[in-house]
């Protein structure tokens, strides 16, 4: 029986509940309580140990995990070297944080974090992985401790004695265990990279093996130097992903704004690796008339660079966004100040406003995945938005697509890390999101389930963001629609369709304001924009009130000298109402302005 069929790999899930935990499984495979290692360790010369220290070079440290490393480095000494292995590393390391460059005063606080032991073994009751613990002022700590944590020097105590085993062990009933299972020699290295103290490697061997010797020893500390290189390279990237990934949510929206008509859930999940954190985002803007603005974007690469850049570009949507511009003409503007972006980055995008006056969404891409509308039980689909070229690549227009949904649809918005796998081509990954969303409830999809059919562990290797949108026309009673006469008694005509309404809804204390607002924006419609075409009235958190018309130009406050006789009615509008503007339609354009509703 080789020697790998004796070890086992031991996790925090390997611990009872009681607290007393073991080297191993008591209910494991009898083919695992006998047998020795291939080449038992008084057969050790000194090419098979040159060979097996070499080796450790390429069977610790595979991954960039600081605990996976540590327990590389306890399953590669166990049978081979040992019968049982421990590591406890600095609880500060685990944060990322140095390790300690003098421990005199004190050791700091540990973590065990990796066990691997022979089944012979099991009865052992070591610290549990993942629970921390700080060595005590003790006698224990005296004779042991105080060489290997305080000094960093090795511990060797090659034949145990009765006393010993009190002095090794974390508590009196895990000394009796060694004890009885037969363990007589033990030897701890200290961990050290660049000088400072990262943990420290424990051994065992048990019946059957001899005591560790001086050779033994000086091959223990080589491979504690080799593993604390890597453990200190897990940590350091550990930190920088650390870094990344605090930058990326620091840089996306803390809050989902309520909008009505438009429940939105977003949520952002970085990737198992640390190279897969950088450039996705999201944003939801509430906009004038009750509609929402949502984009989903990616830029290209990973790291620092990717997270800053996406930084500038959120602000650069953001900025457009409420501006009230259309989605096309906000992705024209992010190519451009994606050009002029000094490293030259490419990024996809995707941006939707939904007007829930109709329960409609203009869509515009570029180069992004298309969006899932999930638009009742068993039915979901992946709109075929026209696709553009990516920001950055110069290549513009962008077309529009508007659809309207019925009521209680879901809009599901995405980046690539949600589906990227390596196995498996597009098509087929598209497949599986329309297949994983068509086996959701409405409540798990508002909840962000689609997160589940990502790519798990290490598989996923790209960060990946989730917007779902859940949209509801707005309510009947609350907008009101109405088409004005292009000329004459249009003013006087929206004066009397908005009191008579204001009446209607119990809010008469706001008609004055009111009347003025829309006399001013039908006037304007009249000058300078061929005529008004609607007038609407919505009612919901604020009241805002809208003109229509065909011009061209978008208005502007200009400055009104004492003999001018017009040019003051926007200034007036900006005096009584909360905000006010303007944005570009497909015929023309539309004016509006919000008045704070009652308290």
């Amino acid at each position: 029986m080789n020697g790998g069929s004796r070890k086992r790999r031991l996790t925090s899930r390997s611990w009872t509940a009681s607290g007393a935990s073991a080297y191993g499984s008591r209910s494991a495979s009898p083919r695992f309580r006998r047998g020795r290692g291939l080449v038992p360790p008084d057969r050790f010369t000194t090419r098979s140990r040159l060979a097996w220290l070499n080796s450790a070079t390429s069977r610790i440290g595979t991954t960039l995990d600081l605990e996976r490393t540590a327990q590389e480095l306890a399953e590669f000494t166990v049978p081979r070297f040992a019968d049982g292995a421990a590591v406890d590393i600095l609880e500060s390391v685990l944060r990322g944080d140095e390790g300690a460059r003098s421990a005199a005063t004190g050791v700091p606080a540990m973590r065990a974090t990796a066990l691997c032991a022979i089944e012979e073994l099991s009865s052992l009751e070591p610290t549990p992985v993942g629970e921390t613990f700080v060595h005590a002022e003790t006698q224990h700590e005296t004779l042991l401790h105080r060489y290997c944590l305080r000094q960093g020097k090795p511990v060797l105590l090659s034949r145990m004695k009765d006393d010993d085993f009190a002095r090794v062990a974390p508590t009196a009933s895990a000394a009796a265990k060694m004890r009885a299972a037969g363990v007589h020699s033990y030897l701890a290295v200290p961990l050290i990279a660049r000088g400072l103290l990262l943990g420290s490697a424990d051994f065992v061997r048990g019946p059957g093996t001899p005591p560790f010797s001086s050779t033994d020893l000086a091959l223990a500390e080589q491979l504690a130097s080799k593993a604390a290189v890597f453990i200190d390279n897990a940590r350091m990237y550990g930190r920088e992903r650390e870094h990344v990934v605090s930058l990326q949510r620091s840089l996306l929206p803390r809050v989902t704004p309520t909008t009505p008509g438009l429940q939105v859930h977003a949520e952002y999940a970085p990737s198992t690796a640390g190279h897969g954190v950088g450039g996705d985002w999201y944003d939801v803007v509430a906009l004038p008339s009750g509609r929402t603005a949502l984009v989903v974007g990616d830029v290209m690469g990973h790291g620092l660079p990717a997270a800053a850049t996406m930084g500038r570009l959120r602000a650069v949507a953001r900025t457009l966004m409420t501006l009230d511009m259309a989605p096309e003409r906000i992705l024209a503007r992010l190519d451009l100040a994606t050009r002029d972006l000094e490293d030259e980055q490419v990024a996809t995008c995707l941006c939707a406003v939904y007007d829930p006056a109709d329960s409609s969404y203009t869509l515009a891409s570029a180069g992004h995945l298309p969006p899932l509308l999930v638009d009742g039980p068993g039915s979901a689909s992946f709109v075929d938005v026209p696709t553009g070229a990516p920001l950055g690549a110069g290549v513009i227009p962008y077309d529009p697509l508007r659809m309207r949904v019925p009521d209680g649809s879901h809009l599901v918005m995405y980046t690539d890390g949600l589906l990227k796998s390596r196995t498996e081509d597009l098509d087929a990954q598209l497949d599986r999101l329309r297949t994983a969303a068509l086996g959701l409830t409405p409540r798990a999809l508002e909840a962000g389930r689609l997160l589940d059919c990502a790519p798990a562990g290490a598989a996923r290797f790209d960060e990946a963001v989730l917007v779902v949108a859940a949209g509801s026309s707005f309510p009947p009673g609350d907008l009101r629609v109405w088409d004005l006469p292009k000329e004459g008694p249009a003013a006087s005509v929206a004066r009397g369709l908005v009191t008579g309404q204001l009446a209607a809804w119990g809010l008469a204390e706001l008609a004055d304001v009111c009347e003025l607002v829309v006399s001013e924006l039908v006037g304007n419609a009249l000058r300078y924009g061929n005529g008004p075409g609607q007038l609407r009235l919505m009612r919901g958190e604020r009241l805002i009130v809208e003109v229509s018309d065909t011009g061209p130009d978008l208005p502007q406050i200009q400055h009104a000298e004492l003999s001018d006789e017009g040019g003051r009615g926007l200034q007036l509008i900006n005096m009584l109402c909360r905000r006010w503007g303007s944005c570009r339609t497909v015929t023309g354009k539309v004016v509006w302005a919000e008045q704070n509703m009652p308290s």
